[in-house]
């Protein structure tokens, strides 16, 4: 069996989970597009200088048409070459974000349910949903802008040093200034970009987490204390961001000094130049109006690469901290194993065997599980008996292919646990989530193979036929709003229901904090769903053990199991 993953569209893939390849070919390519539409203003400049000499030598209209078309020519050239390449640009930083992002949720799809690491659904939703598009000012911008900043320059000095080396030795003065402060300063700006996005991140978890908690907090009384919270750490999130936005405005003011500095620095020359003052610094002996106006004119396209480098600098530092943040959510963590599973549907029985298995939660941790044995015979009803803390939802956990144990092995049908053989295990948790949406829609989950006839079947099996003519034209709301404990339990055992290649039924607690008779009803439609599967049920009730082929009793301090 070769090793496998999930990829962003949830099928099962084999091999190694793919890095997102950078589409640097494609950025390459708009980079040069745009390149070249910069350089385009070099025979612009020297035809437009060339126009004004004839002009100011006393040549007419006709003189100067042919140039003029020449010069609107290679103006359009220019504005069709920027507009193809900002947009190849921004289609290759898409594709980039789209890749990252399929990438990261399905990396966070593959970890541990139990796997304390994981982050919290608002700080990953932060990251992947807002953080991620600052990418794509990064890579859309920020590196056309670096490719430019290296070529045109260069390109314009030489053009320029053939006529005047002194206007080429202020351009060669003054352009190390620009990189060179920009370097200084970037360090501190991605500090803080990286500061400010974890700032973001952490806010919106903490606010997601305490709006689904806002009943527990009316009741405790807490309202105040969140909302100081809540204050605080956003206050702390401004502070953050005005720190970033004085570093980038700060930065682009002192890089806009240099090039204007520069530009008036040959200014100066080539006026003094012009008007005698000046008899050196030109290869000729001086400047005369056609090649002084034509350095003139190439001054400011000299340091525009460079400012327009600047003014998107912020957006390398907020789009480096982004890419950071997202790869971590690809990278760290329990990812779990995934096993092929070609051949399971042809020989699923549901035998489960769990041979000296041992986890522990963290490694300094103490054990949750430790040296458990136990074998389960297909279709066979087993309750796991225990209070609270001996390990009764880990093992479920371990079974399901949730978590791999640390020592020891868990297997299905001779298969070890993964979650290869989800589709073949039915789970019924403690407290099942209500999406927003129609009782069929929670039921089928989007799955394809289940139709309306199965949604009807299994709603009359988990005993819904009243709640669901009550909610027939009435969504539910999202967490489960207006849905009792009871009837969540039984979604959940409708939702196990439509399943019918499930050969194994996994239930934890599912009659926990229900009165006798809500506790009688759930039992017998988890009977009804077990018929003929294998069924294990964590539970601390002795009345839902009561009815099952085997109790295996769980010690509180070491999960050891015994048959009664």
């Amino acid at each position: 069996m070769g090793s496998a993953y999930l990829d962003a569209n949830g099928k099962q893939a084999f091999g190694k989970p793919a890095k997102p390849v950078p589409r640097h070919g494609k950025l390459r390519k708009a980079a040069a597009v745009q390149t070249l539409a910069s350089l385009l203003w070099i025979p612009q400049a020297a035809i437009l200088a060339a126009a004004v000499g004839r002009i100011a030598s006393g040549g007419g209209f006709n003189d100067v048409l042919r140039l003029a078309v020449y010069i609107a020519l290679l103006g359009i050239a220019k504005s069709c070459l920027e507009a193809a390449g900002g947009r190849m640009a921004f289609r290759a930083a898409r594709t980039e974000l789209t890749a990252r992002r399929e990438l990261a949720t399905a990396a966070l799809a593959r970890r541990s349910p139990i796997d304390s690491t994981r982050p919290s659904s608002g700080e990953a939703a932060s990251i992947i949903g807002e953080q991620a598009e600052m990418i794509v000012p990064y890579l859309s911008r920020f590196q056309q802008a670096r490719f430019k900043a290296s070529a045109v320059p260069l390109a314009i000095l030489a053009c320029v040093f053939p006529i005047s080396w002194i206007a080429a030795f202020i351009f060669l003065f003054a352009m190390p200034l620009i990189p060179v402060f920009m370097a200084l300063i970037g360090w501190r700006a991605q500090a803080a970009s990286e500061k400010q996005l974890a700032a973001t991140g952490g806010l919106n978890g903490f606010l997601l987490d305490r709006l689904r908690g806002m009943a527990t907090i009316r009741s405790l009384d807490a309202v105040d204390a969140t909302a100081t919270r809540l204050r605080a750490d956003a206050d702390s999130l401004k502070a953050r961001t005005m720190a970033v936005l004085k570093i980038a405005f700060l930065s682009s003011a002192v890089l806009e000094l240099f090039a204007a500095l520069g530009v008036a620095l040959v200014a100066v020359y080539i006026g003094f130049s012009l008007l005698g003052e000046i008899r050196f610094g030109a290869w000729a002996g001086g400047l005369d109006l056609t090649s002084g106006l034509f350095v003139l004119l190439l001054a400011p396209a000299f340091f525009e690469p460079l400012r327009e480098l600047s003014a998107v600098w912020h957006d390398r530092a907020a789009g480096e901290a982004a890419i950071k943040a997202i790869d971590a959510l690809s990278a760290k963590g329990l990812q779990l194993p995934i096993e092929s599973d070609a051949s399971a549907s042809e020989t699923a029985a549901g035998a489960i065997r769990l041979e000296n298995v041992g986890f522990r939660y963290g490694k300094d941790s103490n054990a949750a599980i430790d040296g458990f044995d136990l074998s389960i015979r297909p279709g066979e009803h087993v309750a796991l008996l225990g209070a609270s803390g001996s390990g009764k939802s880990t093992l479920l956990a371990l079974i399901a292919g949730h978590a791999a144990c640390e020592t020891g092995s868990v297997t299905i049908d001779g298969r070890p646990a993964n979650p290869a053989l989800h589709g073949r295990i039915a789970w019924i948790g403690q407290k099942p989530h209500i999406f927003a949406g129609t009782i069929a829609g929670n039921v089928s989950l989007g799955r394809r193979n289940v139709s309306t006839q199965s949604v009807a079947e299994a709603l009359k099996l988990a005993k819904l036929g009243r709640f669901a003519r009550l909610h027939a034209r009435r969504p539910l709301g999202d967490g489960g709003v207006g849905v009792s404990g009871g009837e969540a339990l039984r979604l959940a055992i409708a939702r196990a229901a439509c399943n019918p290649e499930a050969c194994i039924v996994l239930a934890d607690e599912p009659t926990a904090h229900l009165d006798a008779e809500t506790a009688n009803e759930i039992t017998e439609s988890l009977l009804a769903l077990a018929k003929g599967r294998t069924l294990i049920v964590a539970t601390h009730d002795p009345r839902l053990a009561a009815p099952m082929n085997r109790t295996v009793v769980l010690d509180p301090e070491i999960a050891r199991g015994a048959a009664e």
